[in-house]
């Protein structure tokens, strides 16, 4: 396998760090920060640079008709992107043209003020969302040194968002572009939360920058989630290392293949 695999990896191994694209639509250079989400895909632990990983990567381009180079390229990117997208309601519903609605103020519970972040108080979720949000803070606290040693770390900078508020927030910033804030938030739904997971100095918890998001998926707390968040229902979107939406813990297990 090493030596029909040997190529792609040194491609790998170079592009992972100086691959010069726009997978969002602001130039980026190399893709190791959507290489944690990537390795949970392939299933494999596997550096970028070994024949190993790149074996793993031409299974998964020739499971969604790919041609299985092994080699790491846009055309990847993008199923790997609709992937994980797919397995998001939200996305699904607006596929279709489908805004959802708000959940009923009862189904609404308060955060408890060690569980907001001093940036941005957030104040609600939904009621479901906040039981595994709490089981899964918890856990992590657990099993994780650096994330018990930091209160901060886990802590919800935005949960439940007025719909009206936010859509005349995103009209007077002029900023409703789908990246910075979308006119139709996922934050509507009660069921999506943007965790801390450290910030790059200088920088905002949810800051945009390349450099910032790198940092970010650098980090113990979103490697755990990556690997453990599943188990408490929650699915990721690729682009926010700290967005994270609950879609129930069967759905999101069978999504995660675990």
């Amino acid at each position: 396998m090493a030596a029909q695999w040997s190529g792609p990896a040194f491609s790998n191994a170079v592009s992972v760090y100086s691959l010069e694209w726009s997978p969002f639509g602001k130039p980026e250079m190399g893709w190791e920060t959507y290489l944690p989400l990537l390795q949970r895909e392939l299933r494999t632990d596997c550096a970028p640079g070994t024949p190993d990983f790149a074996a793993a990567l031409a299974a998964f381009q020739g499971r969604y008709a790919l041609t299985p180079t092994g080699v790491f390229d846009q055309a990847t990117f993008t199923v790997l992107k609709g992937v994980l997208q797919e397995r998001r309601p939200f996305v699904m519903a607006r596929t279709r043209d489908e805004c959802p609605d708000p959940p009923p103020l009862n189904q609404l519970g308060y955060l408890s003020p060690e569980e907001e972040h001093a940036d941005r108080l957030t104040r609600l979720l939904r009621r479901d969302t906040l039981d595994a949000y709490r089981a899964l803070a918890a856990a992590a606290r657990r099993e994780v040194p650096a994330i018990a040693a930091d209160p901060e770390l886990l802590q919800i900078f935005s949960g439940f968002r007025d719909p009206e508020a936010d859509a005349a927030r995103c009209a007077a910033e002029a900023n409703c572009d789908g990246l910075r804030r979308a006119a139709c938030s996922p934050h509507r739904t009660g069921a999506a939360v943007d965790l801390y997971v450290g910030h790059l100095e200088g920088m905002g918890v949810d800051s945009t920058d390349p450099a910032s998001r790198l940092y970010m998926t650098r980090g113990p707390t979103y490697r755990w989630l990556v690997a453990n968040a599943a188990r408490f229902g929650f699915v990721p979107y690729l682009y926010e290392p700290w967005h994270w939406e609950y879609v129930g813990t069967p759905a999101a297990r069978y999504a995660a293949g675990s």
